[in-house]
């Protein structure tokens, strides 16, 4: 097994090293300047070129992508100046030259463009209401979804299966922008009134006295963001429990005058949820992706809302320090998938 892990982790550290090229270059080769955005009243040459030079975007494009590797690996060759010593913490493992040195480091992410901050402490402040929102809206379409999805097989061909189909398939085909509209016009204008919830806000809000939770602006974009993967664990949940159902091990535990309630939750359930747990795992890391389109739409603090801003800002360093995350996020998440489903299905072997 634990070489099958470590396999995992070196393919997807391929993964990860392929999506920082891609979205490098492509950064690279879209129009317009940030450097404008830095410049403001100071249209100067010479404002320009420092610019240019605290930002290597004066270096050719293969040049820059080659610094930007050096300082997100762990282990990185550097000058040793006072600006790498503000940069980032480090150790040094062995002088390489006269003004060289091999370091043991975190990955650095470079500062903001438009807000000249550490993009780590960015991302920081950011993550934890992308991650609650991910988590909230896949434990209410993990939970409502096997829940429905358990009602439709053991009411199958009935009203009751219909209905739950029917609500599948509308979640399933009805597009994201139009489900936040609907979800805002509804529970924070119509219903305002009863539902107490407000069309846009945070998470975390910060105040003179600190961080408050305001737990109520992450219910909208949670549901927002979990009635599609309901809709499919539903779908997914139904028709796996039906197939186990149908089982020769099912019949034969009928026949000896098992409860119908022991044969569902013990031997049943437990076999059919195998793809369930599958499709929930994988969706976890695909809403982290999925939230940057609701975060931005409830203007929601997160991940998605601040990348959404800093691709208008052409602010290079965030968009990039959220690429990273959000991939490296999605390559765990599958390891993680990989390595329980093998123990769930033991028809599944490790190698």
């Amino acid at each position: 097994m634990l070489k099958y892990i470590l396999w995992r982790f070196f393919s997807g550290f391929w993964v990860i090293l392929g999506v920082i090229v891609v979205v490098f270059l492509i950064f690279h080769v879209l129009p317009g300047n940030p450097v404008d955005s830095l410049l403001g009243r100071d249209k100067s040459q010479a404002t320009r070129l420092r610019i240019m030079r605290e930002y290597r975007f004066d270096r050719p494009i293969y040049e820059q992508l080659i610094l930007y590797l050096n300082d997100l690996s762990p282990i990185s060759l550097h000058r040793r100046t006072e600006k790498n010593l503000e940069k980032f913490d480090y150790t040094t493992l062995v002088s390489v030259g006269e003004d060289r040195m091999l370091v043991l480091k975190l990955p650095y992410f470079g500062h903001s463009i438009s807000r000249g901050r550490r993009v780590s402490d960015i991302l920081l402040e950011d993550i934890e209401g992308t991650f609650w929102l991910a988590f909230s809206a896949m434990l209410f379409a993990s939970t409502v979804g096997i829940g429905m999805g358990m009602v439709a097989a053991l009411n199958q061909g009935t009203r009751i299966d219909t209905a739950v189909l029917g609500i599948s398939v509308l979640g399933i085909s009805t597009p994201s922008f139009i489900t936040a509209i609907l979800v805002q016009l509804l529970f924070a204008y119509y219903w305002a009134d009863w539902t107490g919830l407000e069309l846009q806000g945070s998470l975390v809000i910060k105040t003179e006295y600190g961080r408050e939770y305001q737990f109520k602006n992450l219910i909208l974009p949670a549901l927002t963001l979990g009635l599609r993967p309901m809709a499919i664990i539903m779908q997914l949940t139904r028709n796996s429990l039906l197939e186990v159902m149908s089982q020769d091990y099912i019949r034969t535990a009928r026949a000896k005058g098992v409860p119908k309630h022991l044969i569902i939750f013990k031997h049943a359930l437990k076999n059919a949820l195998n793809p369930v747990i599958t499709a929930v795992t994988g969706w976890l890391a695909s809403l982290m992706a999925g939230a940057f389109f609701v975060e931005f739409i409830f203007k929601y603090r997160g991940l998605g809302f601040d990348t959404m801003q800093a691709v208008s800002d052409k602010d290079f360093p965030i968009v990039m320090g959220a690429t990273i995350v959000v991939a490296s996020f999605f390559v765990l998440i599958n390891i993680l998938v990989d390595i329980v489903y093998a123990y769930l299905d033991p028809r599944i072997k490790l190698k």
